[in-house]
């Protein structure tokens, strides 16, 4: 997947908190919400990766309902052509505001 850089430096002000794996909580920027084959899917910078002199690699995570309507639940997403379609849905989305760097793919 590719990287991306935020431009302006702002201050972070829609900071979630998700667990990783092994329970510890990791803060993310809420990038966007993209709706893709009728499914929709988080883009999200890690915080401690979001420094200026720094490029961070987005995660993408599908949304899942939950039985309350107050919780979303998120999965990690294993196909990598999904990943691809929303990254570039959302790479198209910004262009103006970020800088995409071609990573590994």
């Amino acid at each position: 997947m590719s990287n991306e850089e935020n431009k302006s430096g702002e201050e972070l002000d829609n900071v979630i908190i998700l667990n990783d794996e092994n329970g510890n909580e990791v803060q993310f920027e809420f990038l966007d919400l993209i709706e893709y084959d009728e499914e929709e899917y988080v883009v999200l910078l890690p915080v401690e990766e979001a420094s200026e002199d720094e490029i961070g690699e987005v995660v993408i995570l599908k949304v899942e309902p939950t039985e309350s309507e107050d919780e979303e639940s998120y999965v990690g997403v294993e196909d990598e052509e999904i990943l691809n379609k929303v990254f570039e849905i959302f790479k198209e989305k910004f262009k103006d505001e970020f800088n995409y760097v071609d990573g590994e793919e």
